[in-house]
């Protein structure tokens, strides 16, 4: 018998550390949570997503009382991304999230595996890492790529 390690680097940032242009992505992530459809969860969250060509797209999960007819945030926005700019590259995303009390929950949360198997697919159409930023109120990890959330994914190699 053989064992593999699999090691995932996370930096951990406090929100002030952040460079500018990562620091507005995060708030382009939590002002997508205002546009959560979450009666029933009362679970808000927001993934906002760099392309290449500069622009930012974003997406807030929708609920349906016909579970699991809605859609979370990362995926709301990753298939609007490819919709809307079908010829740019994810070059990075972010996920905020406020819980049922409303406010931005305090650690980061990571995309559900749906989500990270759909955002891996992008991944892999940019033939590069699509860094990762994960937002809590009061840190910001940072993955260096989708792939480090899903290691033994399911690809088509």
């Amino acid at each position: 018998m053989k064992a593999k390690e699999i090691i995932c680097k996370i930096n951990v940032f406090e929100p002030a550390e952040l460079p500018e242009e990562v620091r507005l992505l995060v708030e382009e992530a939590r002002s997508a949570t205002e546009r959560s459809y979450a009666p029933y969860s009362h679970f808000c969250v927001g993934a906002a997503i760099r392309l290449d060509n500069g622009e930012i797209v974003v997406g807030s999960n929708q609920e349906n009382v016909a579970y699991p007819s809605g859609t979370c945030a990362e995926r709301s926005a990753c298939f609007y991304a490819h919709a809307r700019y079908p010829e740019a590259k994810f070059v990075e995303i972010a996920v905020a999230a406020r819980g049922i009390d409303g406010e931005f929950v305090e650690d980061p949360i990571s995309p559900c595996g749906a989500c990270r198997q759909a955002l891996l697919e992008y991944e892999m159409l940019s033939g590069n890492g699509v860094t990762v930023w994960l937002v809590g109120r009061g840190k910001v990890y940072q993955l260096p790529s989708v792939a480090s959330l899903l290691p033994l994914a399911f690809t088509d190699f």
